[in-house]
């Protein structure tokens, strides 16, 4: 099963969003499931329903962190480098989408309620964001095809 494929999974199975991407890459990230799970917990949502940031947008670059981040904080060029990372992910995102925005995404206002929507059959036939944990994942398992991450220490 490829990285879209579990995404997917994962969000019928009841992840958040973020959740959903981010668990799909936590083997190649050496963390489990558990941790996974709760260090994406918080971006569900459009970041806790605020309905910013799409939570597949964020589980994306939160593994890209993961992957092909920086942690010599003296880096600059690493530093740099990683945002262009980032940009460009995030830019294929939009460019698919139309946006990283989760509001904008889902044409909602803004914030909501914090008390998530129950994950009935309707709840999934109507939300189209099974297609956006599979599109981020799709897109990140695309540039890993291409590059080798970072070994971690």
């Amino acid at each position: 099963m490829n990285h879209e494929e579990r995404a997917i999974q994962n969000f019928m199975n009841g992840c958040n969003c973020a959740q959903a991407v981010f668990l799909a890459f936590a083997p190649e990230l050496g963390i489990s499931d558990d941790l996974a799970l709760r260090l994406s917990s918080s971006f569900g949502g459009g970041m806790g329903r605020l309905r910013e940031v799409c939570g597949a947008v964020s589980g994306m670059l939160m593994a890209a962190g993961g992957l092909y981040g920086y942690a010599d904080l003296s880096d600059a060029a690493a530093k740099a480098d990683h945002y262009a990372l980032v940009q460009a992910l995030a830019g294929q995102f939009r460019e698919q989408f139309g946006s990283i925005i989760c509001r904008e995404l889902l044409d909602r206002k803004g914030a909501e309620p914090p008390v998530p929507d129950a994950r009935t059959p309707d709840y999934y036939a109507k939300r189209p964001c099974a297609r956006f944990v599979g599109g981020a994942a799709r897109i990140l398992e695309q540039y890993m095809a291409q590059n080798a991450p970072t070994p971690l220490p």
